[in-house]
């Protein structure tokens, strides 16, 4: 079989792949330590202290990221978002490397990597379960099409545990599997069901996955009934609303690259042998569709449409060249360029926390991004706990106890509450419920994000102690939605019978 034409320079596209790849991760390492940890940050670097094969809201892989970003970089912001951003950068390579495997040159390599930057940038800027999911998809595709590609079935291996991984990783992969079973089916590379290979794959995904799973029936699939209550929340919310113009978001000006791939894979004569991609995208779209997802879950599947975009974009210069049509080929070999630059610094411009906090830019971007606004004020609001308990009679600081709502809270106050000598924080929400409330359970506690009805239904009367805030008066859930903090007694019914209604999902 020929060669692909991705292997005539490959030492300059993949250096090419790499310098690219490389600039985003420095990007995010330059601009990573600005602000401070975002509310789901916490979250991970507080489950990352609880090393486990599962957790409430999410499955292994970040939590598991997170511990080795601590034990490498301590608790430093860029340093913990390092291996997210590592991880897209390494989804971008994977773009360009799937350009190449379906006969792409440098020139293809580099559009379909830079097409894949904007959701790079952004994907990185935070230590979230989503970056690793991308790298997921991504290494599937790419194997994916090696095998289409060159028949070999031992390819399968590489898909199941890249699947394997991504179930690790966050539970949107079974949508991509999903779609790579009907491709099988619905086109000639259903003989592959016959093949051992393909059945290794299956075999390995599942001994991968299998820890998570035996760890979820340990505790009854408890992620199942977060799942449930998030759907529904973000159905209520309307999250999943504008969809298909969300898709638009995600790709910026790469979506007419990503069309073209599209167009190619299912219509061209040149793609029919890779024709079960179509069906990679088409059934995780209409899935999400379906249960109302929000429009980033399928920011995965665009790097391998990115990839077919470039190799036809790339062959449609070659022909202008062909043609002696050099200031055509030129103008347009500008105009992608430019394109996809122009997405770069719009991403950036808005998911990279690049403005001094204050400055105008800082204030626009919050306008645009609102995962920013969770960013700000976390250190102010475990410096006023700890001022409100140095302000408590010394009788009411024994037995103190700090209970939080959200897992912004309880994970601000499990960083930052040691260095001011603070009490383990006790929380209901998804996996700090199971770390329970201590024994012996609190006589008196400080509680942050509790409505006072709830207060007084629970514990009886309670004194307002400060106001959360901020320096840089941002507003946030923090300081709108819940901005008190109490002082309360024990909960009237006693902690047993409190702590078993108390479990709740965020």
């Amino acid at each position: 079989m020929a060669q692909p034409r991705g292997t005539e320079f490959p030492s300059l596209a993949t250096l090419g792949l790499l310098a690219l790849a490389a600039a985003t991760v420095a990007a995010h390492w330059l601009t990573g330590g600005q602000y401070g940890f975002q509310r789901d940050e916490l979250a991970t670097l507080a489950d990352a202290r609880h090393l486990a094969w599962g957790y409430v809201a999410y499955p292994p892989v970040t939590p598991f990221f997170g511990r080795l970003s601590l034990l490498l970089f301590g608790t430093s912001l860029a340093g913990f978002r390092f291996f997210a951003a590592v991880a897209e950068a390494a989804a971008l390579v994977l773009t360009g490397l799937m350009a190449r495997a379906l006969g792409g040159g440098a020139r293809a390599q580099m559009l379909a990597a830079g097409a894949a930057v904007p959701f790079c940038l952004a994907g990185g800027a935070l230590m979230q379960y989503v970056s690793f999911d991308y790298l997921a998809w991504a290494a599937a595709a790419y194997c994916l099409i090696r095998l289409l590609r060159d028949g070999d079935g031992r390819w399968w291996l590489g898909v199941g545990a890249a699947v394997g991984f991504g179930m690790l990783s966050k539970y949107t992969m079974p949508m991509l599997v999903a779609g790579v079973g009907v491709g099988i089916l619905a086109t000639r590379w259903r003989t592959q069901l016959r093949r051992r290979w393909l059945w290794a794959g299956v075999g390995l995904a599942l001994l991968v996955f299998a820890p998570n799973f035996l760890w979820e029936a340990r505790h009854h699939f408890i992620t199942l009934d977060f799942l449930r209550h998030i759907h529904a929340r973000d159905v209520a919310e309307g999250r999943g609303n504008g969809f298909f113009s969300g898709q638009l978001e995600v790709t910026l000006l790469g979506a007419p690259i990503a069309a073209l791939g599209l167009w190619w894979y299912g219509f061209s004569s040149a793609g029919e042998r890779y024709r079960p991609l179509v069906w990679a995208y088409l059934v995780p779209l209409v899935l999400l569709v379906i249960a109302r997802g929000r429009a980033y879950y399928l920011a995965p599947a665009y790097p391998m449409l990115y990839a077919a975009g470039a190799l036809v974009l790339e062959r449609g210069l070659d022909a202008l060249h062909r043609r002696h049509r050099r200031p055509g080929k030129i103008a347009l070999h500008a105009v992608l360029w430019t394109a996809l630059v122009f997405d770069a610094a719009v991403a950036a411009a808005f998911t990279l926390p690049f403005a001094a906090p204050g400055t105008p830019w800082f204030w626009h971007a919050l306008q645009v991004n609102g995962d920013m606004h969770e960013e700000i004020g976390w250190p102010e609001l475990v410096d006023t706990v700890a001022q409100v308990r140095d302000q408590l009679p010394p009788a009411e600081r024994n037995g103190l106890g700090l209970l939080a709502s959200n897992y912004g809270e309880a994970g601000a106050l499990d960083l930052y509450g040691p260095a001011h000598g603070l009490p383990p924080v006790i929380s209901g929400i998804n996996s700090f419920w199971a770390r329970g409330y201590g024994d012996p359970a609190p006589r008196r506690e400080i509680v942050v994000g509790l409505p006072a009805p709830f207060l007084q239904r629970n514990f009886g009367p309670c004194r307002v102690a400060a106001r959360v805030w901020n320096r840089y008066r941002v507003p946030n859930e923090e300081t709108s939605d819940h901005p008190y903090i109490y002082v309360c007694g024990p909960p009237l019914a006693g902690w047993p019978a409190f702590w078993s209604g108390f479990r709740h999902f965020g």
